[in-house]
């Protein structure tokens, strides 16, 4: 997450410090006025201008909301460019100001204590005020930037915190900070993160089709960079630099760096500054009779920014298509439907049948699907979010056990831009797929026929030390067919079952399998105690072998395995649940890594039309945990997983993690849908 805070905790460091050696001077030099009862008006400004700055924040993200998709891409790009314009700004200004910031401060304060309250109070809102807008508008743009990862957030607190650390104790006579020196060398850091943004803008620009080169690629390095790795991932969240640009984001980006970077750099005088503000040397005199300020006006002003938020939320508004009841049924399909505005909008989908019903939002001349609700009850309604944009669309109504039926197609005119869809998958798009995966598990229980039957025939023969090596080599064959479990049936707790649950645990009639033999194997029972598992075991998998060919294989599980393979082995091997001695977790998890790719080799055609971005990052995923298992391989055995150093196994459990994430999506683009 550090390589998404870094940017934010800089900016949050750097305009906390200036906002907050700002409100330093003015306590400081009221309270050498000897008018520390004027202290409330300084802080009822700065309450206001950070509400100013969260309301515009909450209206930038409401905002963007409510547009569609291509105008999403091309609002946020805008507000980069805009973005990168004030922090430029920003940088120059605090570079030439630094020597002399403290005295400016103070000669507004003093002007400002002449002229009553008011103007005192809008000093401090307006010194406070253009930092927090600026830090709202950077934040909303990195944020943005990093999906849904916390990281900006978290590094912009952190970065204010130690900004308000910082200025007191500045103000405290604690610190002492050469201010030109400081806001040089973050300048320098902040022109080249601002050169990043610059380029993340001009992309979402393209994407939303404001500016022209989208295909024009400069480089495309997604094919030999690992984008998992720690240094894609830091290189990427710190300076937006991406393994695959466009030319008018190179000549953005080289180019903002080779004018602004110079001319900052020119600029930058060698005279020593003034080192702390001034308020080191102010002392406090004592405390002069304070009058109660009157509590309405701080929170009427703290309040008008939150207020005017809101009205711009609830007035701006588009109309929403929740009021629009659209029937779903065999007879009524789409009863209700009318052209919606573009944009994002909700439908509320009701019942109107008496059988259970899916119903997606389609492009009738694809069969597209821009949104669904699945399972909808008789009689019940729930509402459905959908992207709008311009072009056709219709309801398909899918009652449980009834045919697919489809309403009038409606069409959409106006902007909106390309809206993102999924293309239905059918079952005849995955019989070729399911037919190559059941050659691949079938082979492999041939295989592990003979490596159980061989196992059994170690332990028969009481060669204990040749079965823990053979019963590795099995288990690590039926770990590789992970996809095919759901049709493995009972054939599965016999073959390996877990001791979790059995009323007697590990010394349970029941419990059976690899994993009572490696119990067993590993915990210096007999050859005469284990010959019966052994023999169970090698008799299960024989029946495995002889039924699967005839076992039904719903195709719509195929794309569920590519999920819970490595969610089995995150929830269980991972973890150690399930060594019962071996301390070979690690190998498992190995081979359902294999089993994994196996699965998404004869799946690669469907995902690769479905979504072509995606294969390239679970491969690299998929490299990441790679490595990081033969790490634990060596001379051939297996680190136990509790036996791993905690950089090692939090390294394993987040790489995991990620592939897992970018998994996630394949059972939905992939999931069967019925037609008309």
């Amino acid at each position: 997450m550090w390589d998404d805070a870094f940017p934010s905790f800089l900016i949050g460091l750097r305009e906390g410090l200036e906002a907050g050696l700002i409100v330093s001077i003015l306590v400081a030099t009221l309270v050498r006025a000897d008018a520390r009862s004027r202290l409330p008006q300084v802080w009822t400004g700065v309450l206001a201008a950070i509400a100013l700055a969260l309301s515009f924040g909450a209206v930038l993200t409401f905002t963007a909301a409510n547009l569609s998709a291509t105008a999403q891409e091309a609002f946020g790009g805008v507000l980069s460019v805009i973005a990168v314009a004030f922090v430029t700004a920003m940088v120059f200004w605090m570079r030439r100001s630094a020597r002399t910031f403290s005295g400016e401060i103070r000669e507004k304060v003093t002007g400002a204590l002449g002229m009553g309250a008011g103007m005192l109070m809008l000093t401090s809102f307006l010194a406070v005020g253009r930092e927090g807008l600026e830090t709202a508008l950077f934040l909303w743009t990195t944020a943005r930037a990093a999906g849904e990862s916390a990281g900006p957030l978290t590094g912009a607190g952190i970065g204010l915190v130690l900004a308000a650390a910082l200025c007191w104790g500045l103000y405290r006579r604690v610190l002492r900070i050469n201010l030109t020196k400081f806001f040089t060398a973050t300048g320098v850091v902040l022109i080249v993160i601002a050169a990043g943004v610059l380029g993340y803008g001009l992309r979402d620009l393209q994407e939303g089709g404001v500016l022209p080169g989208l295909t024009a690629y400069a480089f495309d390095l997604s094919g030999s960079v690992d984008a998992g790795s720690w240094y894609s991932t830091l290189i990427q969240g710190v300076f937006n630099l991406m393994p695959t640009m466009t030319w008018l984001q190179v000549v953005g980006y080289v180019g903002y760096l080779a004018v602004v970077m110079p001319l900052f750099v020119r600029g930058v005088r060698t005279k020593a500054p003034e080192l702390a503000p001034a308020t080191a040397q102010l002392s406090e005199s004592p405390p002069s009779p304070r009058r109660r300020p009157v509590w309405v006006v701080p929170v009427a002003v703290v309040a008008v920014p939150a207020v005017v938020a809101g009205f711009v939320v609830a007035f701006a508004r588009p109309k929403p298509a929740s009021s629009e009841t659209v029937a779903v049924s065999e007879t009524e399909c789409g009863k209700g439907f009318t052209a919606p505005d573009t944009g994002r909008q909700t439908f509320q989908m009701h019942n109107t049948g008496d059988k259970t019903a899916e119903v997606y939002l389609i492009d009738p001349a694809t069969d597209a699907v821009y949104g669904e609700v699945e399972g909808l009850a008789p009689g019940t309604t729930r509402d459905l979010v959908a992207t709008v944009g311009g072009g056709s669309y219709a309801w398909r109504c899918v009652p449980t056990g009834a045919k697919a039926v489809t309403s009038a197609t409606v069409h959409v005119s106006g902007g909106g831009g390309a809206v993102k869809a999924v293309v239905p998958v059918s079952e005849n798009d995955l019989a070729a797929p399911l037919k190559a995966y059941k050659v691949y598990v079938d082979q492999g229980l041939a295989t592990l026929v003979t490596q159980t039957g061989q196992l059994s025939d170690d332990i028969a023969a009481n060669h204990l030390a040749k079965a823990r090596t053979d019963w590795l080599t099995a288990h690590r064959t039926y770990s590789s067919l992970g996809a095919a479990y759901g049709t493995f049936e009972d054939f599965d707790q016999k073959i390996n079952g877990r001791a979790d649950g059995l009323a007697g645990g590990v010394q349970d009639k029941d419990f059976a399998g690899f994993h009572r033999i490696e119990y067993g194997l590993w915990h210096g029972q007999s050859a005469g105690e284990l010959k019966v598992p052994a023999k169970q075991l090698a008799v299960a998998v024989a029946g495995l072998r002889k039924a699967f060919p005839t076992q039904d294989f719903d195709p719509g599980d195929l794309p569920l395995r590519a999920h819970e393979i490595l969610e089995n082995a995150l929830q269980f091997e991972l973890t150690g649940d399930t060594d019962e001695g071996s301390g070979t977790n690690l190998a498992t998890v190995d081979s359902n890594l294999a089993g994994t790719r196996e699965l998404l080799t004869v799946l690669k055609p469907l995902l690769t039309k479905e979504s072509p971005k995606l294969l390239p990052a679970v491969d690299a995923d998929i490299a990441r945990v790679q490595k990081l298992l033969d790490s634990a391989h060596r001379g051939g055995s297996w680190t136990p997983v509790e036996e791993l150093d905690e950089t090692a196994k939090a390294q394993l459990d987040g790489a995991t993690g990620q592939l897992l994430e970018d998994l996630a999506p394949v059972p939905d683009l992939l999931e069967i849908r019925k037609s008309a």
